[in-house]
């Protein structure tokens, strides 16, 4: 007999592609204890020293994790999308301690949030639940890894060189502002901007206000390859 997905989620095919692999009365129990969130663009979920009160799984839009020094300056830690997980509330969670970052809403998000006290139970009562759990936190801190990796060992000129291949995709475009790349790739806005200016004399970008056209990709692959 085929599995019939929950109503509410045939709305958000990104989270149901993750949540109907689960077995349809963990799903339905799971459901059961979750409340529907619908935050605002702008909407902080939590920030440094709060202590972590729900599971978070989103269903729809973004909610970006970051680091913010004393000085303003922002590290973009990863992005939470439909369907996935955020590292450090499940951290939070197994370990009872508190936020060590800043989450805030991209854009508007719909979220399920489950009480810290009843995922502490499901996770018990739930086997393929708490297969989930631990499978996303683990790719979420692979992630990571991979970040910790690129910021310590890998030159800004190639990260920005990939950066740029990555978010321009088709379009040729990235519709960014320097300190908005500079925050993502855990730097600063002069020295993008220094590098970008750099790129601009190779011939291999043209910078616009707010954004930066591509203009010869292969010489950007080439630098972004050789960046180990």
């Amino acid at each position: 007999m085929m599995d019939t997905p929950h109503p509410m989620l045939t709305r958000y095919p990104d989270a149901a592609a993750a949540l109907t692999a689960l077995p349809a009365a963990e799903r339905e129990t799971l459901l059961a204890a979750a409340q529907v969130a619908r935050l605002a663009a702008g909407t902080a979920l939590f920030s440094p020293g709060d202590a972590c009160t729900r599971y978070l799984v989103v269903l729809d839009g973004v909610v970006r994790v970051f680091l913010l020094s004393e000085t303003g300056r922002e590290i973009l830690l990863y992005r939470v999308g439909g369907g996935q997980t955020c590292v450090l509330t499940t951290a939070a969670l197994l370990a009872d301690k508190v936020y060590d970052a800043e989450g805030v809403a991209e854009t508007d998000v719909t979220a399920l949030l489950i009480p810290a006290e009843r995922f502490q139970a499901l996770l018990t009562e739930l086997p393929a639940f708490r297969g989930f759990v631990f499978s996303s936190f683990a790719t979420r801190l692979r992630d990571l890894v991979g970040l910790v990796g690129e910021v310590a060992f890998a030159r800004l000129d190639a990260r920005l060189a990939g950066f740029l291949l990555k978010r321009a995709g088709d379009e040729e475009t990235v519709a960014l502002t320097h300190q908005e790349m500079a925050a993502q790739l855990g730097s600063t806005r002069e020295a993008v901007s220094r590098l970008l200016k750099d790129f601009e004399r190779q011939g291999m970008v043209v910078l616009r206000r707010g954004a930066v056209r591509l203009r010869d990709a292969g010489a950007l692959r080439r630098l972004a390859e050789g960046a180990m």
